[in-house]
């Protein structure tokens, strides 16, 4: 808590889900949340079940494709860690909107990172990206750091684009800036408030509520789940 008492943090996609949770626990913290996203993804959702405007210092409606308006909110925010999970983060979704994804996943991330040299204020980055951000082998055995980038569907090569975008920033800039950037790479999350569609535990509820019969889409698939407060711990103590 001493690390995050009144420290100004500017977080992308703070309106979604695992935003949402963040962005609570970083305001428990003491921190100073500066929140940039899209409006709520769902209704219901998380941030308006939990009157989450009204515990931070600040939410931007905007979209991190828009360049102006991103570097305007964080150099208000005088933030010195940013974390940016904003994304077209749906496999299916990708393949109906695959420009949407790219340019959200890919663009976005460039214009956090050039929004970062702009504001001058930022020690730390963590970006946040997906274990599907792998060539997908089909083998059994859990993937690497070093194993090498793909992904078969647009969501999974926007995220694999990503992750060399970090690795171009780091190198060609923040490094000699001082800046700390640093990727992450985090699996299925399931936890409360979470109203997503395309996703097999708010699917679950929604057939219980309904009464319809649940229809699982991929059933031959193993799901590595974690609960939605695991992946952030890790992305605080990084940050730290």
């Amino acid at each position: 808590q001493a690390f995050w008492k009144n420290r100004s943090v500017f977080l992308s996609g703070h309106t979604g889900f695992k935003g949402g949770w963040l962005a609570l626990w970083l305001s428990e913290l003491g921190a100073k949340v500066h929140g940039y996203s899209l409006e709520m993804p769902s209704n219901p959702n998380f941030f308006s079940e939990i009157n989450l405007e009204d515990r931070i210092e600040s939410s931007t409606i905007g979209d991190i494709r828009d360049l102006d308006k991103l570097i305007s909110a964080m150099k208000t925010s005088k933030a010195s860690v940013v974390i940016h999970m904003a994304a077209q983060s749906l496999v299916r979704e990708s393949y109906n909107a695959p420009l949407e994804t790219f340019t959200t996943n890919i663009i976005g991330t460039v214009n956090v990172f050039e929004a970062v040299r702009k504001a001058e204020t930022v020690e730390a980055i963590v970006n946040i990206t997906t274990d599907k951000c792998y060539d997908n082998k089909e083998w059994f055995w859990s993937y690497r750091e070093n194993d090498s980038l793909g992904g078969h569907d647009p969501y999974s090569s926007s995220k694999a684009c990503a992750e060399l975008i970090s690795s171009s920033y780091r190198k060609s800039f923040f490094m000699k800036s001082g800046t700390h950037l640093a990727s992450v790479r985090a699996g299925n999350v399931i936890g409360g408030g979470d109203w997503g569609k395309d996703r097999l535990i708010p699917d679950l509820f929604r057939a219980i509520d309904t009464g319809k019969t649940l229809r699982i889409r991929s059933p031959n698939s193993v799901r590595p789940w974690q609960h939605v407060l695991e992946p952030l711990s890790g992305y605080l103590m990084l940050a730290e």
